[in-house]
């Protein structure tokens, strides 16, 4: 008994020494990268100060490339290519006194497809943080960015604020968008919701991926009983920040005002039966092929349920008529802030 006491005893000490170790890589790799980033934006300076204060031209990168190389042989990062984009990088977010500290929480490779593919300072700051804090890598951070998620999520509609405890009410609005493209979906011209969500299950990594990547699945038509009675949510998923249950619903034609019906009650038994005591409450996403937005601010305004409302497309890009309706700026900040 006392060896299988000791055994044990044993096995907590050796997970403790390893979660030190692992706590301490990353600690250790985090000021690596912070280090390198500061490197980066030094060079950066360096080379434009030189070209602004003493006129110099493009020669000047190729030659401290060339030089560069020959007393670093090896190192990576130091080509003609890899300066200008240090140079790029300083001038994008030398006078940003808010984003300059930022870049140096993430990964060169982020920042370069960050600075280069992004148009102004808020969306650099949306992406900046949300890699941040969902760990995007390199690929996923491309395909947000190329899928519009900034924009998507700023548009959507939700009455989280009416619904959801304040301290979680801006992580769930960023939780959720107006737009999602399941563009790796193998679907004929006409498809019904059975055939929908099927596909969807079929390519789980993906749509996690596409519904923002901090989700986990938990099933797909889960179970209700109640009063004898069964109930069948199309797909359930877990926020694992938001620790909430997230019911999603799919329809394959227009948004109507009694689906938010529908949901409020697969939300209210969640709630009340599934729900575990430390968990948020419940958060329902309604999927459609299309949706009027005037209609859907009506069918929320008087719910007592989080809900939001979503469309998909095979596409990718947000059509222009919908940019206009994007939030100020002022309010953008607030909300990425958050993040």
């Amino acid at each position: 008994m006392e060896k299988i006491i000791r055994q044990a005893q044993y096995g907590d000490l050796l997970n403790e020494v390893k979660a030190r170790i692992r706590a301490a890589q990353y600690e250790a790799l985090k000021a690596v990268n912070k280090e390198l980033i500061s490197l980066y934006w030094d060079i950066g300076r360096m080379i434009v100060d030189r070209q602004e204060k003493q006129g110099w031209g493009r020669a000047v990168v190729l030659n401290l490339a060339a030089d560069l190389q020959k007393e670093f042989p090896g190192a990576q990062g130091f080509s003609a290519a890899g300066l200008w984009r240090m140079r790029n990088f300083y001038r994008t977010y030398k006078n940003n006194e808010k984003l300059a500290p930022l870049v140096r929480e993430i990964s060169w490779s982020h920042n370069i497809i960050i600075f280069e593919k992004c148009k102004d300072a808020l969306e650099r700051e949306f992406y900046i943080r949300m890699t941040r804090r969902m760990g995007w890598s390199k690929n996923i951070l491309i395909h947000q960015i190329e899928n519009e998620t900034c924009e998507k999520t700023l548009l959507n509609q939700t009455n989280f604020t009416d619904t959801l405890p304040a301290k979680i009410n801006n992580q769930a609005k960023l939780a959720v968008r107006d737009e999602y493209t399941f563009d790796f979906l193998e679907l004929g011209e006409e498809y019904n919701e059975m055939e929908f969500e099927r596909a969807l299950v079929a390519r789980m990594n993906r749509f996690l991926v596409e519904m923002g990547g901090v989700f986990a699945f938990m099933g797909n038509q889960f179970r209700l009983e109640i009063e004898g009675s069964e109930y069948f949510i199309d797909i359930l998923l877990y926020h694992r920040r938001l620790r909430c249950l997230v019911a999603v619903e799919l329809k394959v034609g227009e948004f109507k005002p009694e689906f938010v019906g529908k949901m409020q009650f697969y939300l209210a038994a969640l709630d009340d039966i599934i729900k575990a005591e430390y968990e948020n409450p419940s958060i329902g996403i309604i999927v459609c092929k299309e949706k009027k937005r005037t209609i859907v601010e009506y069918a929320l305004k008087e719910s007592k349920k989080p809900i939001a409302v979503a469309k998909y497309k095979i596409t990718t890009k947000l059509p222009k008529e919908l940019r206009k309706e994007l939030p100020a700026p002022r309010q953008i900040q607030n909300l990425i802030e958050g993040i």
